[in-house]
């Protein structure tokens, strides 16, 4: 049976009930509409990281059925997450972006969905409490397939293949050239399964389960009896005792407001046929939105001005994210606020920087200045991960629990440095205890051994925080959110 999932937000709202109108399927090649933007509109321009798909016939039925599928997200639980995120602009809320490097058909399953959501709620408390600030929570989740690729081809004893792009493009075993050919109906499947995870989503967002009062059983068991466990217990215990003192006085702790969070969706930009699929006008206002998630983004590779995912995202009502590196100079920078929000709008467009701690501090700062001498509204989020990666000695691709708390620290002192506001995170994690990452304060990842990194390498393309060095994390970055803010160090 296929799940059309109605969107993750809890219905409270009466702006998630908008109709979205699909549009008439326009066919690769055909004139686009009368506007110097469309859906289709980045087919006249160049394309990478893009696959070639053998059968054009076969990709254009696919289209076309995603055409007709249902909307994944609709367009008011997307304005309600351009609300928070203005919000997040303005200084007066934190994002908290965090799922899988790369979601797989192979290891969906409600628990993996669960564990993860449940980590990310207990880090979003653990950074509403010591930030005094909500937390918008967005899921690299129900679209988070496609990757880019650093070379197009891999070569493996000889034999020289189409590099693996994703669960939605083609397969990454056996290393075939049948099972490294594009194929189409992997859309299809994926958008299936985003309609489950969506639905799941939902249900665990909206149905108790995010509920205050079962914040301590959002821990998971390897978790339990650990330092970051006991910190995280001791905070429940703190909030528990305010809960109940707000009860004393009379509020409502069944209201909506404790029962049930918003949770949002997010992923890159990349395989343009699904997306454009994907977008519809909205029956309200006449705008276009791209269904598959409530915020999309463009990566270091594709984010150039002239190019297709540039073109795409640019006419798209959908909040935008941007991956910023070490090689993004201001003008870089300010181009891109000019193209994706000429108006200035709050929330409209979140800077993602990945640049490691030494990129920070001698980078950061001159595109901060620039932000700040044209008064542009942007949301300052961090990915302290990407910029981390390396290759270990054994082999396997990871990235260090040190540097990547170290770029978190420079995000926070830069700044403070310049006087602006560092407005979220942007993790790639799981709610597994897996071994992908080196490091971590409590049952670290190794090299070799028992927590070496072949013991629980499970990532079908990065590698991931485990659920315990996520929590690390978000601790740490309590603190510098704190620090900011002239509190005193937590008590616990």
């Amino acid at each position: 049976m296929k799940l059309f999932a109605i969107g993750v937000l809890h219905l409270a709202s009466p702006a998630w009930a908008m109709v979205l109108r699909s549009p008439t399927f326009v066919k690769p090649g055909s004139a686009i509409t009368s506007s110097n933007w469309s859906p289709s509109s980045w087919r006249q321009k160049e394309a990478k990281q893009i696959p070639k798909y053998p059968d054009e016939e076969a990709l254009k039925e696919a289209e076309a059925k995603l055409s007709k599928s249902a909307p994944l997200v609709f367009a008011g639980e997307v304005r309600n997450l351009s609300d928070q995120l203005a919000n997040a602009a303005r200084g007066d809320a934190f994002v908290l972006f965090g799922g899988d490097c790369a979601e797989s058909f192979d290891e969906f399953s409600t628990d993996h969905i669960r564990d993860t959501f449940r980590v990310i709620l207990q880090m979003a408390l653990i950074l509403t409490h010591a930030g005094s600030k909500p937390v918008v929570k967005i899921g690299r989740m129900a679209g988070q397939f496609a990757k880019p690729r650093s070379e197009p081809t891999e070569t493996i004893d000889g034999v020289t293949l189409p590099s693996y792009q994703g669960d939605n493009i083609n397969k990454e075993y056996p290393f075939t050239a049948e099972a490294r050919r594009a194929n189409p109906d992997r859309m299809i499947q994926a958008y299936d399964q985003c309609s489950q995870t969506l639905n799941i989503l939902r249900a665990f967002s909206s149905g108790g389960y995010a509920n205050l009062s079962r914040l301590h059983s959002w821990t998971l068991d390897f978790v339990e009896m650990t330092p970051a466990g006991s910190r995280y217990r001791k905070l429940a215990g703190v909030v528990e005792e305010s809960l109940r003192f707000m009860k004393a006085c009379g509020v409502n702790l069944n209201s909506p407001q404790f029962e049930k969070v918003d949770f949002f969706t997010a992923h890159e930009c990349l395989l343009l046929p699904y997306e454009e699929a994907m977008t519809r006008v909205d029956s309200i206002t006449g705008k276009w939105y791209d269904t598959s998630a409530h915020l999309l983004w463009v990566g270091e590779r594709t984010r150039q001005p002239g190019f297709a995912h540039f073109e795409f995202v640019r006419g798209l009502e959908n909040p935008l994210g941007v991956k910023i590196s070490d090689k993004a100079s201001p003008e870089d920078v300010l181009e891109i606020l000019d193209t994706f929000n000429p108006d200035n709008i709050p929330g409209r467009v979140t800077l993602i920087t990945r640049m490691t701690a030494d990129g920070i501090r001698a980078k950061l700062p001159a595109i901060i200045k620039a932000v700040q001498a044209e008064g542009r509204h942007v949301v300052w989020v961090s990915d302290p991960v990407h910029g981390n990666g390396f290759k270990a000695e054994n082999g396997y691709k990871t990235r260090s629990f040190d540097a990547i708390r170290e770029e978190l620290e420079a995000f926070f002192d830069v700044h403070a440095e310049c006087g602006s506001h560092p407005g979220g995170i942007h993790l790639e994690m799981t709610g597994k205890d897996v071994t992908e990452c080196l490091g971590g304060d409590t049952n670290g990842v190794t090299m070799d051994g028992e927590r070496g990194l072949s013991s629980k390498y499970e990532t079908h393309c990065d590698p991931r925080l485990n659920a315990m060095q996520s929590l690390e994390l978000a601790f740490t970055v309590a603190e510098k959110m704190r620090e900011a803010q002239g509190y005193k160090k937590l008590d616990y």
